[in-house]
């Protein structure tokens, strides 16, 4: 009964951590009363997740945004400031960003607690969890090299259509006549990504997302992180059976170090930690 009461508590935790953090993300309150973006100081600094900078009540600017618009722009010159933030936040926290300062991660799980039938991990999960990569490759990198604009963002950022697309547009009457095929594109990506995720656990995140595979690569060597005990840790993979990502040890590349997997280790093996302490275990 403490256990569960414990892992409860946690739970709840984790959601008022990413409910703060939507909040922090978008407190200019009066950009969603006006229709209007801030053009603040702050707009100058990127934030750790998954945030559009068009969004309305946006404070500070979006990484994965921020990096196209350089790259787009920087007339083959590196982006050094963004490629600096990345690091940044990669090596101090790794895909923790996407399990607790990711706004549309906290929607995406909502979304998923609606009672449908559910999609389990499988074989072909695993195997799209690397798209995700490609997208990151051609959307984020090579179509703002190419063609100069920001691949992910103009055609298929589903956060950005919700945040900032569809609120624009709603409260503009210049915007609405001006919406075209590309907008409604972007809605069917937004509608087809809600239906998806409320059968698939945070299948934006595992797929798609071009900030998530970014993060990924810090994994193995983030500061913090999801900590396996080895001298608790028998090897039964009661951990891996439970977490809803496509994780094949915990703490790879897949592991948004949520801390879900702690609810079936009966071991009390798994809790957070530094790189130092995890990194023997992680493969």
């Amino acid at each position: 009964m403490k256990a569960k009461l414990a892992d409860n508590l946690r739970e709840y935790r984790r959601r008022y951590i990413q409910l703060i953090t939507a909040v922090m993300y978008n407190c200019n309150l009066p950009g969603f009363v006006r229709g209007t973006i801030s053009k603040g100081q702050l707009k100058g600094v990127c934030v750790p997740g998954l945030n559009c900078y068009s969004c309305p009540g946006a404070v500070a600017s979006c990484p994965l945004g921020s990096l196209q618009y350089a790259i787009s722009s920087s007339s083959y010159r590196l982006p050094l400031y963004v490629f600096g933030t990345l690091l940044f936040f990669g090596v101090l926290l790794g895909r923790v960003i996407c399990g607790f300062l990711c706004p549309f991660g906290l929607i995406q799980e909502l979304l998923y607690k609606i009672p449908l039938p559910k999609i389990k991990k499988n074989r072909a999960t695993a195997i799209l969890s690397c798209l995700k990569y490609v997208i990151l490759a051609v959307f984020v990198i090579a179509i703002p090299i190419v063609r100069l604009v920001p691949g992910f963002c103009k055609y298929i950022c589903p956060a950005g259509t919700l945040e900032a697309g569809i609120p624009l547009v709603a409260m503009s009457e210049m915007l609405k006549s001006k919406a075209g095929f590309l907008f409604s594109w972007k809605v069917f990506i937004l509608v087809l990504c809600i239906l998806i995720c409320m059968v698939c656990f945070r299948a934006f995140c595992r797929f798609i997302c071009p900030l998530g595979a970014i993060y990924s690569f810090f994994n193995p060597i983030a500061f913090f992180g999801i900590h396996v005990d080895p001298d608790k840790c028998v090897g039964c993979n009661a951990c891996i059976s439970h977490c809803l990502m496509d994780t094949k040890h915990v703490g790879d590349r897949e592991c948004i170090h949520c801390g879900e997997c702690r609810k079936a280790c009966r071991y009390n093996a798994i809790t957070y930690g530094k790189t130092a302490d995890r990194s023997a275990h992680i493969k």
